[in-house]
């Protein structure tokens, strides 16, 4: 028997309840008092289009008031079952030497933005709910902070010849600065 999650939970909620003003309190509630309720609200909101109305959206809700006036579109929710096997995994953090390819820590590296150990993670370079493949030419190894910021916005991987003229644009600092940090990872 599965056990049903927060994000079900005030979908149910809401939809039980739409037309009136709900206090932030009642979707903690909801939520089995989850401490993320609001980014499951923020997930139906912005990823599956419910029209969910805050204080931010209409002048007649206080901070902390959310309004469902209306039902929300039927849409089908993606399925994705993690396919990403141990032995990809394997290869796609050896090919990257075990660096995040967006920013250039390593494990065991502080991370600046965070102030912890880095993390490393398995990225799409183009995002599954974009069309893109668990293949080994589509994966590349990120830390946490840049795999949370390339969610289903990150570009194509760039051509090495667009890298290369990048690089040659640069001053001769930033590229004994490359060079340097290419000779520490390899």
């Amino acid at each position: 028997m599965s056990k049903i999650g927060s994000k079900e939970n005030i979908r149910q909620f809401l939809l039980a309840n739409i037309g009136r003003v709900i206090e932030s309190h009642e979707l903690q509630a909801a939520a089995d008092g989850a401490v993320q309720y609001s980014r499951r609200l923020r997930e139906l909101r912005d990823e599956e289009g419910w029209p969910i109305l805050s204080h931010n959206d209409s002048s007649e809700l206080k901070p902390g008031q959310y309004l469902l006036r209306q039902e929300p579109p039927h849409k089908e929710r993606p399925h994705f079952a993690r396919m990403i096997s141990a032995r990809l995994r394997a290869e796609v953090l050896d090919r990257n030497g075990f660096t995040c390819q967006m920013c250039g820590l390593t494990p065991g590296e502080i991370d600046p933005a965070t102030n912890r150990p880095v993390r490393l993670h398995i990225g799409h370079i183009k995002d599954k709910a974009l069309g893109g493949k668990d293949e080994l030419s589509n994966l590349r190894t990120l830390c946490s902070t840049c795999n949370q910021g390339a969610k289903n916005i990150t570009p194509e991987k760039p051509s090495s010849i667009w890298l290369l003229s990048q690089v040659r644009r640069a001053g001769r600092d930033e590229q004994k600065a490359v060079f340097e940090w290419l000779k520490s990872k390899f």
